[in-house]
């Protein structure tokens, strides 16, 4: 180890006391490793002290019975085994033993890392179960699968060329420059392969015969399915308007789409970003880190204000001009005419690479062709089980009874998707396990992450304590006096607690 990354605090190997805790933990090391020692009620846990999602620290997250939540993107871990149990982590953490001597504490080997997932080749069951969408909910779907043991046949159909990738990446790191491609699979290319998940890329789905229990792919063959998961997720809304259709008018979703703006994006001196939303500001932070000029037109007084209130619109909007991005607010663009962006006020912006970002609406053909009651989305249980028994939906697409806003509500969060598809795989199985995850999402805009919790279509108050401006704050988003949302920037144990707060308030 070079001098600046020597491992932290004590040799937890030659003892520690009790005292030496804080706040129920203690950062200390095994040999060259890092290591973090957890009081959890009357057990001393000892676990690799950085999530495997992005490395937050766990030192700084939340201790709820046997586990610890990370305090950036809210994974949760088991102190006992090391498992990742709820995403976006998907990679367990080692861990050590741990021997008391009273208030003396001392870490001795390393546990034996969980088994890696088991195929039963030798005794497969003859149950088929089909996964449509090759985003986090699908793919969630059919590691769980595995992960519970299911040893029947999983054919995952994507019609993306690309394996499933981490969708977030795309809009920031890896679209800034800072992340390399290589970070985006979710698993590598082998993992399917030992698993016994059968990914087949560009591939459509025409039709769901829910009778006969057959998908109908798009080159006419049939494949049977005892259980399906339908998981399309969504597609970006097409602009209409005279131009749209020009080569360096782009959307973003998939890895494609990605890479085509970064290929643009290295001879384009301005770019122009139609759409204020949380993917289109922050396309324009990650072109900024490309030294582009950026121009943002959005039709709203100010950027997020449905979501976030108008104190915070009015962060996120300084926060981006300070970086250099110039907005045209209350403006839509009515036409592009080559490079030549024409807007509804008069004003033209003359830009080589234009992104559109004005949101995404649900795949629901499939689902609705299908017969499947659907409701401003694919209508599912609190078990994630649609309107015909045996097929589920999960992601995007579903719209589900959620116990905290006391109503059937359809989010597009990565992390929501990730565990829909988690327990829409329990409950093929058979499991009836309640979706009851309190929504989550991140959004990070140059050095500034902010994270949401709960879900507030509508508010009638907004609290904050701490100062927006100065960074540090913690909004409670309010309706009727009931908390539905809490947002927050560097409030991350904060925001931990309120997630856990939702989750014991239910209903």
């Amino acid at each position: 180890m070079t001098e600046n990354n020597k491992p932290s605090g004590p040799d937890l190997s030659k003892g520690v006391s009790l005292t030496a805790f804080r706040d129920g933990k203690l950062l200390g090391h095994v040999g060259e490793e890092d290591v973090l020692l957890v009081q959890a009620g009357s057990e001393i846990f000892a676990i690799e002290p950085a999530c495997s999602h992005y490395h937050g620290p766990l030192a700084e997250g939340l201790v709820v019975g046997d586990t610890i939540r990370c305090p950036w993107h809210h994974a949760c871990f088991s102190l006992r085994t090391g498992e990742a149990t709820r995403p976006p982590a998907l990679n367990a953490l080692t861990v050590w033993e741990v021997a008391r001597d009273r208030d003396n504490i001392i870490v001795r080997r390393k546990r034996e890392a969980p088994k890696p997932l088991a195929v039963h080749r030798n005794a497969p069951t003859p149950e088929k179960f089909v996964i449509v969408g090759g985003g986090a909910a699908g793919f969630a779907a059919a590691e769980t699968l595995r992960r519970e043991g299911f040893a029947g046949a999983i054919t995952m159909l994507s019609d993306d060329g690309a394996m499933p990738v981490d969708r977030p990446n795309l809009s920031k790191d890896y679209l800034a420059g800072s992340a390399p491609e290589d970070w985006l699979p979710l698993r590598g290319e082998d993992y399917y392969q030992d698993a016994g998940i059968d990914l087949r890329l560009n591939t459509g789905v025409s039709a769901i015969d829910a009778k006969t229990r057959n998908v109908t792919l798009g080159n006419g063959d049939r494949l049977p399915f005892d259980r399906l998961l339908l998981a399309t997720g969504a597609e970006p809304v097409k602009l209409q308007i005279p131009g749209a259709d020009q080569p360096h008018v782009h959307t973003l979703r998939s890895v494609a789409d990605s890479r085509a703006i970064i290929k643009a994006a290295g001879s384009a001196g301005r770019a122009l970003v139609i759409g204020a939303s949380f993917i289109g500001l922050e396309v324009a932070a990650s072109l900024r880190a490309r030294k582009i000029e950026v121009h943002v037109v959005a039709p709203e007084e100010r950027p997020m204000q449905k979501v976030l209130g108008s104190e915070m619109g009015d962060f996120v909007r300084s926060l981006h001009e300070e970086n250099g991005v110039i907005f045209h607010l209350r403006d839509t663009v009515e036409k592009l005419d080559g490079s030549r962006a024409t807007l509804k006020s008069g004003a033209v912006i003359e830009a080589d690479l234009v992104v559109v970002g004005i949101g995404v609406k649900p795949r629901l053909a499939l689902a609705e062709h299908a017969g499947l009651v659907a409701d401003r989305g694919v209508s599912v249980s609190e078990y994630l089980e649609t309107s015909v028994a045996g097929i589920f939906a999960a992601g995007d697409i579903a719209r589900w009874p959620d116990p905290h806003s006391r109503q059937n509500i359809r989010v597009e969060h990565w992390v929501v998707a990730e565990r829909q598809g988690q327990t829409a795989a329990r409950n093929m199985l058979g499991k009836r396990e309640r979706f009851d995850a309190v929504p989550f999402f991140w959004s990070q805009h140059y050095d500034v992450p902010i994270n949401y919790v709960g879900h507030a279509e509508s508010f009638d108050e907004i609290a904050i304590d701490g100062s927006i401006g100065g960074k540090d704050c913690l909004l409670k988003y309010r309706k009727d006096g009931r908390v539905l949302a809490v947002a927050s920037i560097y409030r991350d144990l904060d925001n931990l607690k309120a997630e856990l707060e939702m989750e014991r308030s239910r209903g």
